[in-house]
C-alpha cells in the first residue's frame, strides 16, 4: 500500500477517532503501537482487546507504562475525548452512541467474543462516518472483519496489520478477505501512520 504522504485525499481529511481491534498477541502489538503516539495526539483511540471475562486492570496498567496518552477503561455514558486511549471493559460490548458517548452492553457474544470488535466498529462507523479510522491487529478469530468493512463503506480508512508480521495472522487475513484495506503495514508503521493522521487533524481544527 502507498505511504500516507503520497495520498493527498486521505492525508487531508478531518478524522475524529480511531477504533482498533486486537486479540491473541495483543499486548505486545498495543505497546508497540501506543509508544509511537505523542502526548498531543489529536484523535481519540478506542480499543477492543479480547480478554478473559474476569480480567482485571492488568492491560490498562501495562499500556500506561510506555504511553504518553491517558489510558483508561471506557465507562457508561462517558463522552469520548480526543487524546485519550479507551479500552473496552472485560465482558462488556463497547458501543458508540449518536451523541458520541460510550454505552456498555452484556448482550450475547458476537463471534464468540464479548467485547466484540465488530460491535464497536459498526456502531462507531455509523456515528463518525468518513471521520473514522479502523485498525485490525493480530488475532486468531474473524472478529472485526465485518466491522472494518462497515467503516470502509462509510468512507473511513481501513488499516490492517501485515499478516506476515502478526503474531497471530488469522484476524488480519480475515479482515483482508472482507475489505480492500487502504493500508497493510507492520505494527510500528501503523503507529507512525496514526501519528500523521492525528497531526493532520490538529492542523485543521
Amino acid at each position: 500500500m502507498e505511504d500516507l504522504s503520497k495520498n493527498e485525499s486521505l492525508r487531508t481529511k478531518p478524522y475524529q477517532a480511531v477504533v482498533a481491534g486486537v486479540s491473541a498477541g495483543g499486548l505486545d502489538a498495543l505497546q508497540t503501537l501506543l509508544k509511537v503516539l505523542p502526548a498531543d495526539f489529536g484523535l481519540s483511540l478506542i480499543i477492543v482487546q479480547h480478554m478473559h471475562p474476569q480480567q482485571d486492570d492488568f492491560l490498562v496498567t501495562q499500556l500506561r507504562q510506555d504511553c504518553r496518552l491517558a489510558v483508561k477503561e471506557a465507562e457508561e455514558k462517558e463522552v469520548v475525548q480526543t487524546g485519550v486511549v479507551y479500552l473496552a471493559p472485560a465482558n462488556y460490548h463497547l458501543l458508540i452512541e449518536a451523541d458520541k458517548t460510550f454505552a456498555l452492553s452484556t448482550e450475547e457474544k458476537v463471534n464468540f467474543s464479548r467485547p466484540s470488535i465488530d460491535v464497536l466498529f459498526e456502531t462507531a462507523a455509523d456515528v463518525y462516518g468518513d471521520g473514522l479510522i479502523g485498525v485490525i491487529l493480530t488475532g486468531a478469530s474473524k472478529d472485526g472483519a465485518a466491522g472494518l468493512s462497515r467503516i470502509k463503506s462509510k468512507g473511513g480508512i481501513a488499516i490492517v496489520q501485515d499478516p506476515k508480521t502478526a503474531t497471530y495472522p488469522t484476524m488480519p487475513l480475515e479482515a483482508l478477505n472482507e475489505t480492500q484495506a487502504d493500508y497493510v503495514l507492520s505494527i510500528d508503521r501503523i503507529g507512525r501512520l496514526l501519528y500523521e493522521l492525528g497531526r493532520t487533524f490538529c492542523k485543521r481544527v
